[in-house]
């Protein structure tokens, strides 16, 4: 879609598709579209490619999205209820009021994603790049967080209380600000932790 001619980007444009039973966005190319209350429950988005789109109370509970792309989306009071994301695109997308509920996310790029506050208890994530992403405030009590690059990420005042976060990059982790209790980690990560606390770890 060009850009008007004073420069500035078209306004979004809003969707008209309200459920979603009889839509595959498989293989499809939305630009700066606005779903408000669309229905995506139970949807295999294969491929499907969302760019500077806003999703309103969009439902996507027990959907399934695999090597699709959301680069640069707003997803504001949505439902990821059950939802699964295998290898999909997250770039600098931002997260508000949405509702997390056994979601499972498993390898893709959420580098530069804003999830200020979001309540992850007992998702999963492994294997994700978030690099330099707003986690701010996080609840990620319970929450499987393996092998994720947070290098960069804003981790302040992240609860990570029996969280499992082996094999993540935890170099930006302030434990003074952060809550651990009973979470996993692996040996690297405790002696990173270890350091950060001002210990002088030896063999």
């Amino acid at each position: 879609m060009p850009d008007r001619v004073d420069g500035r980007p078209p306004a979004p444009t809003e969707s008209t598709i309200r459920d979603w039973d009889d839509a595959d966005p498989s293989g499809e190319t939305y630009r700066r579209v606005l779903f408000i209350d669309s229905d995506l429950t139970e949807v295999d988005n294969r491929g499907g490619v969302f760019e500077e789109c806003t999703f309103r109370g969009v439902r996507f509970n027990a959907s399934t999205h695999t090597d699709a792309a959301f680069v640069n989306c707003t997803f504001v009071r949505c439902s990821l209820f059950d939802t699964t994301f295998t290898r999909c695109k997250f770039v600098g997308s931002f997260f508000d009021d949405c509702t997390y509920n056994l979601l499972k996310v498993s390898g893709g790029d959420w580098s530069f994603t804003g999830l200020p506050g979001a309540d992850l208890r007992g998702t999963e994530f492994t294997g994700v790049k978030f690099r330099e992403a707003d986690l701010t405030g996080v609840r990620a009590a319970k929450a499987v967080l393996r092998d994720l690059d947070l290098s960069g990420a804003s981790l302040h005042r992240a609860d990570f209380t029996a969280a499992d976060l082996r094999g993540s990059d935890l170099s930006t982790l302030d434990p003074l600000t952060v809550e651990l209790k009973t979470a996993r980690v692996d040996i690297t990560q405790a002696m990173v932790i270890a350091t950060s606390l001002g210990l002088d770890v030896r063999p």
